[in-house]
C-alpha cells in the first residue's frame, strides 16, 4: 500500500473539520512531508514541513514541542540535501525548545542532539559532535531508551 493517499485524506479530513490552521491538520502535513523525504521528492516535502511549522507556532506557540519537532523535520531535510546552513540553525532551535519544554533528559532532547551530531560530523566538527552524541548517550542510559535518528 502506498502511505501517500492516506496522509493526503487525513489532510483533507481534518482542513475540512478544523480548519487549516488546526495542530491537526500540521500533523497531517508532516507526517506526508515524511513520506516525500522518504521518496526524495525534496520540493514536495519542503512547503509542507514549512506549513506545518506556521500552524505549529501560531497555534502552540513558538516554545512548544511539536514545533520543535517541525523545526527537525525540517533541519532533516536540509540535511539530506547537504544544505547544512540552513539546518543547522534549526537543529540548534529545536534542541533550545525541547530542552526548555520537556527538560535536558527528556527522550526527545536525546534525539535532537544525535541529529544535530550527525550534521556536524558531516562538517567535520568532530569534538562538537562527540559531545553531543556523549549527552544523547546519557540521556539514553537514565531513560532507557533507544536511538531514533535519521541518517
Amino acid at each position: 500500500m502506498e502511505a501517500e493517499p492516506p496522509y493526503r485524506r487525513s489532510l483533507a479530513i481534518w482542513e475540512k473539520a478544523l480548519g487549516p490552521d488546526h495542530p491537526n491538520v500540521a500533523t497531517s502535513l508532516s507526517g506526508l512531508g515524511l513520506v516525500y523525504e522518504h521518496q526524495r521528492k525534496y520540493p514536495e516535502a519542503e512547503p509542507l514541513f514549512r506549513r506545518s511549522l506556521e500552524i505549529s507556532e501560531k497555534a502552540l506557540g513558538l516554545d512548544h514541542p511539536s514545533v520543535a519537532a517541525s523545526l527537525n523535520n525540517l533541519a532533516l531535510l536540509y540535511d539530506d540535501q547537504g544544505k547544512y546552513g540552513e539546518a543547522e540553525p534549526l537543529y540548534k532551535r529545536s534542541l533550545a525548545i525541547s530542552e526548555k519544554a520537556l527538560g535536558p533528559y527528556h527522550p526527545d532532547v536525546a534525539t535532537s542532539l544525535e541529529n544535530y551530531a550527525v550534521l556536524l560530523r558531516k562538517t567535520k566538527r568532530e569534538a562538537e559532535a562527540a559531545r553531543m552524541e556523549a549527552r544523547a548517550k546519557a540521556i539514553r542510559a537514565k531513560t532507557g531508551t533507544t536511538t531514533k535518528t535519521k541518517n
